[in-house]
């Protein structure tokens, strides 16, 4: 008994300079709604320009993974560190203020797109820094045009939301999910709707951004094989878990009836 208490504190300090230096950490993390489990103990540790597809059914908490990690939604238990901050431990006088400098870490590219249709394509780009920068506004404009032009949509700075296409949407998404320069980006169903070429674009986009190796990606999608393309790590969830956590090769090699299954049903 005395060896094993030894092991546990001498491996305390290593956990707690991990959960410093790692970009993400999840560890037990559980949420339910109207007494249904959806996650059910999650753990993840990702390293810094590491891309995590998480897949699984509909309705097996992809999406609610997402919108704890940034703060969103509360767990009901477990821990949540993004660079060393827990971001389930804030303190209850300064939790706004310290969620929002944690959320100015994260980029979050929703499903929809979720632009406001108020405001045309640049403002969407400039809206968080606005809120979250000192830029003047021409500091603002400038990086608003140049993050649209690395996803080809400087031509359509001017129109609004209504007048471009799903696709475009998406591009104006992601060029707003990065307009604070993040360290870890939250990709929700990025190439869901979209045709296949549309689709194969949005990968390529995404993909070049990984190229960088500074930002860290956890990718919710039903798209197995664009996710190839931009992912180097795979999370099949099932029943609130994670059922398989490893390469794609990995996944392919899972004998779990149900791991086999969603691999030969998925779409190509």
């Amino acid at each position: 008994m005395g060896k094993e208490r030894n092991l546990k504190q001498t491996n305390e300090p290593a956990q707690a300079r991990r959960r410093e230096e790692e970009p993400l950490v999840l560890q037990g993390l559980r949420k339910s709604f109207n007494g249904q489990k959806v996650l059910n103990g999650i753990d993840l540790t990702t390293e810094s320009g590491e891309a995590v597809a998480v897949l699984g059914r509909s309705g097996s908490g992809k999406s609610v993974l997402l919108k704890l990690i940034v703060g969103l939604q509360t767990p009901d238990a477990g821990f949540i560190g993004i660079h060393g901050q827990e971001l389930t431990g804030l303190d209850g006088d300064r939790q706004t203020e310290q969620l929002n400098e944690i959320r100015k870490k994260i980029g979050f590219l929703f499903q929809q797109g979720a632009l406001y249709d108020s405001l045309n394509v640049r403002d969407n780009v400039e809206f968080p820094l606005r809120r979250h920068s000192k830029l003047s506004g021409t500091e603002r404009r400038e990086r608003a045009l140049d993050l649209l032009g690395r996803v080809g949509m400087e031509r359509d700075a001017e129109k609004m939301p209504s007048e471009i296409s799903g696709g475009m949407q998406k591009r104006v998404g992601l060029a707003r999910a990065l307009a604070l320069d993040p360290d870890i980006l939250l990709l929700d169903e990025p190439t869901a709707g979209l045709d296949p070429i549309t689709a194969a674009e949005i990968s390529k986009l995404i993909s070049e951004l990984q190229a960088g190796g500074t930002i860290t990606s956890i990718v919710v999608t039903h798209d197995i094989h664009s996710a190839k393309l931009f992912c180097d790590r795979f999370l099949l969830m099932k029943n609130g878990r994670v059922l398989v956590d490893g390469s794609f090769e990995d996944l392919g090699k899972s004998r779990d009836p149900f791991a086999v299954e969603f691999l030969r049903e998925a779409p190509r």
